[in-house]
């Protein structure tokens, strides 16, 4: 396969993920067939559990350029097992789970005929593409993953290439540290008993920025956000490294030492290289947009 185009499955095409990659390649010319059973009214959709495939969906794959398994984990390995043995070897395999160690060891196991490539987004679906990451194994490579490759960065996406460990290694920093600490900034709310209407009249920028960070974790899917902590292996060396900060920070504070709290600070921002500048702008503009915003909605937006 040269393209995109072609018959593609989507299992998993009614959820975000699935939805917002079935939706870019239909408009590249793919036929794009949704297999879910939350399809709704959809119908060129089959709502099956392909966990245990029906007739209709082993003769979708076959026929198939790409098989989409936008799903969690152990449905992703499960519907692999069965539908991943009917593929062509020039067709591609998708994968776009948040962890990628487990599926890479299954992939070294069953040796499916495909080739294979895993995605994960890091960003919600929502956002759009545009401009945004998207973190790329390529477990399998040959022609049908340099073109889904190519078409996300045709789509406007950021394509980033690494192998499985470099990907949960990342993701234990990027988003298991991020999650927990934004979750753990909550939990810390909660114990210390702030009215939120006080907290919020009163918030600068910062706290500000994290209430919003809280807001959209807190408000997200549970099995998700449980999947980053739990499915990564790496995500609880992520968890131990905040806590033991949280105890550095607090023996740093006792000691009454400004020289010592410098050196806490310098270490803390060293690991943003040689960004710093660009985030401390991005701080910058940020703050500037948070007191435009909270300005206009106490007058009332013109």
């Amino acid at each position: 396969m040269s393209d995109t185009t072609g018959l593609v499955v989507v299992v998993g095409g009614a959820g975000a993920v699935g939805r917002m990659l079935g939706e870019a390649l239909r408009r590249d010319g793919a036929a794009v067939l949704v297999v879910d059973p939350a399809a709704g009214d959809d119908p060129g959709a089959l709502r099956d559990d392909v966990t245990a495939p029906t007739a209709a969906v082993r003769d979708a794959v076959r026929c198939a350029s790409m098989l989409v398994l936008a799903v969690p984990e152990a449905t992703a390995l499960a519907a692999a097992a069965r539908l991943g043995p009917l593929l062509s070897p020039d067709a591609v395999l998708v994968e776009t789970l948040s962890v990628k160690s487990a599926w890479a060891r299954a992939g070294r196991e069953r040796g499916w005929p495909a080739q294979c490539v895993g995605l994960n987004p890091m960003f919600a679906p929502a956002l759009g593409m545009a401009g945004r990451p998207v973190a790329a194994v390529e477990y399998r490579p040959g022609p049908a993953v340099d073109a889904l490759l190519a078409a996300l960065d045709r789509w406007g996406a950021r394509v980033v290439r690494m192998t499985a460990d470099d990907h949960d290694r990342v993701a234990a920093a990027t988003q298991a540290a991020t999650h927990a600490a934004v979750l753990s900034f909550g939990l810390a709310l909660g114990r210390l008993g702030v009215p939120p209407s006080m907290a919020a009249a009163t918030a600068p920028p910062p706290h500000v920025l994290l209430r919003a960070l809280l807001a959209r974790i807190a408000g997200g899917a549970p099995e998700v956000y449980l999947d980053v902590q739990a499915g990564n292996p790496h995500a609880a060396a992520a968890r131990s490294a905040l806590r033991a900060s949280l105890d550095e920070l607090e023996a740093v504070v006792e000691t009454g030492s400004v020289a010592g709290f410098a050196d806490l600070l310098d270490r803390a921002g060293t690991p943003l290289g040689a960004d710093t500048d660009r985030y401390r702008e991005l701080c910058a503009e940020l703050f500037a947009e948070l007191t435009h915003e909270e300005t206009e909605s106490r007058h009332g937006r013109a």
